[in-house]
């Protein structure tokens, strides 16, 4: 009897999603409580959207250089554990057998039967230090290209975003009444970036709407509140 083939489906893409999430979120609601914050002391609409497109050129590049940092800090950990590794299975290789012997306890084989894994594994120098690298310091090895892309995701999704809370600045010379479009505006892509955020992580879609909305609408109002005491 033919049978379906067994085919596994999971997301493989958590930092770029990551990445999105940080840039889109700050993209949503930066320049949106500089707009807001604004429209109280200016009415002129143009001026708010030089002042937008300013903070979202600055915030963009800011931000994608914070995410080119942190993802070249995870690579440079990573290789610094990696060349301690290395040193440590040459200098005290007892020591890294017992370690492996305990990762493997720990998931229920009996002495009998990690004895010749712990064997086999000390024979290959590269996978012994990949494996402890994993499974004893809980450390992936990064992509070389890890810290670009990050930079360039980040960066993209901050002006994506704001450019939304933007955009009715752009279309209507009146400030006030593109405050209340932008407010409307804004919350709607807080929704539909939770939705679609829900999609691809595998959480419930609503669920995830519901929370980046009211984070994303608190964070929004603090902004806003603080910039309009300062305007």
């Amino acid at each position: 009897m033919p049978q379906t083939p067994h085919v596994e489906q999971h997301f493989t893409a958590g930092e770029s999603v990551r990445d999105v999430v940080i840039g889109m979120a700050d993209g949503l609601t930066v320049p949106f409580a500089l707009a807001a914050g604004l429209s109280g002391a200016v009415q002129q609409a143009g001026i708010i959207v030089t002042a937008g497109l300013a903070e979202i050129a600055a915030g963009s590049i800011a931000m994608g250089l914070g995410g080119y940092l942190a993802a070249k800090s995870d690579a440079e950990h990573y290789a610094t554990e990696e060349r301690r590794e290395h040193q440590e299975i040459k200098e005290i290789p007892r020591e890294e057998m017992k370690e492996v012997a305990d990762i493997f306890r720990e998931y229920g084989l009996s002495d009998d039967e990690l004895k010749p894994v712990v064997e086999a594994m000390t024979k290959r120098p590269k996978q012994w230090v990949d494996f402890m690298m994993r499974f004893e310091l809980g450390l992936e090895r990064p992509d070389p290209k890890r810290a670009r892309i990050s930079a360039t995701v980040i960066a993209s999704a901050y002006v994506a975003g704001g450019l939304v809370p933007l955009a009715p600045y752009m279309l209507i010379g009146n400030s006030h009444t593109a405050l209340i479009v932008s407010v409307i505006v804004t919350l709607i892509a807080l929704i539909i970036f939770g939705l679609v955020k829900g999609r691809y992580t595998g959480a419930r879609p609503l669920r995830s709407a519901m929370q980046t909305t009211i984070t994303g609408g608190l964070a929004a109002t603090a902004a806003f509140l603080i910039a309009r005491a300062i305007s």
